[in-house]
């Protein structure tokens, strides 16, 4: 299940007013389980992020696995892990309406961008409005891969959506990559412009070749993440307190405001990760 952006700021909003960090005595404090999505992990940003909530807290934080939305799952359903982070989406969904987990919450977002060759033929170019650059390859006939990744594939129906369009014709290309990685060297070959995540290309992930970054910083192109506490009643067994403990400070003014700061050091000035809200907006 999808949801829409204002429903994720209406809950983040509430959450952060509404949350306090369950306060237990050092003794009683054994590590939080986490699994966390591997964007995450492979920026650096968690490791600094968890390295603050322990400064903050006095919580320790053990990272049991990172990695692709797929391989996290089954050991959060196994009761291996007591918080779990990563993009919104129906898994996600489905592991609260199963049973499994509990308070299902956004905490942040990140950005994708459209990466296209050099030449950019559709003239999008320095455009911050991602519908708005797809109704120019639209009208160009631009070559434009419909990529398979789920996370790039569902924002750019969206933006398809937002811009009236329903697209076909000979310039829509199949994704006929071997891998996920590979997408953005299968457009380069076709000279084709792709909705792709910024993570992967500024680390590397996806070799950009001689494509650009030519569309970024649209607000409508960034896709949250969620946190997931495990059930009590599911697993009794489970980190409940040190969860709670997490996930109330993730969704709250100290996790918040740290993804500001953080964001304000990447390189360029332009963030990885974005907070669900400015910590200080709405008089909170």
């Amino acid at each position: 299940m999808l949801f829409h952006r204002r429903t994720f700021v209406a809950l983040a909003s509430a959450a952060v007013v509404a949350v306090s960090i369950p306060r237990v005595a050092a003794a009683d404090r054994p590590p939080i389980r986490v699994a966390v999505i591997g964007g995450m992990t492979m920026t650096g940003m968690w490791q600094k992020l968890a390295g603050q909530f322990e400064a903050d807290t006095g919580w320790k934080i053990q990272l049991v696995i990172t990695g692709p939305k797929d391989v996290l799952s089954p050991p959060f359903k196994r009761g291996e892990i007591d918080l779990l982070t990563m993009h919104s989406a129906d898994k996600t969904t489905d592991l609260v309406a199963d049973g499994y987990g509990v308070n299902l919450r956004p905490w942040a977002r990140n950005e994708h961008t459209i990466v296209g060759p050099a030449s950019d033929p559709a003239g999008i170019r320095g455009m911050k409005d991602g519908a708005a650059a797809l109704q120019k390859i639209a009208a160009a006939h631009a070559p434009f891969v419909d990529f398979y990744g789920p996370g790039s594939r569902e924002l750019t129906h969206k933006l398809w959506q937002r811009a009236g369009l329903k697209p076909e014709g000979d310039w829509l290309l199949k994704d006929e990559s071997n891998s996920p990685q590979e997408i953005v060297a299968f457009a380069e070959k076709k000279q084709a412009y792709v909705v792709v995540g910024r993570i992967p290309v500024t680390n590397g992930k996806m070799a950009l070749g001689k494509m650009e970054v030519l569309v970024q910083g649209d607000p409508e192109m960034r896709r949250p993440y969620v946190v997931i506490e495990a059930s009590p009643q599911k697993f009794p067994q489970s980190n409940i307190a040190g969860a709670q403990a997490l996930s109330a400070w993730l969704t709250g003014e100290p996790g918040q405001k740290f993804l500001l700061d953080y964001g304000k050091k990447e390189p360029g000035g332009i963030p990885l990760f974005y907070p669900i809200r400015v910590p200080g907006e709405d008089g909170n």
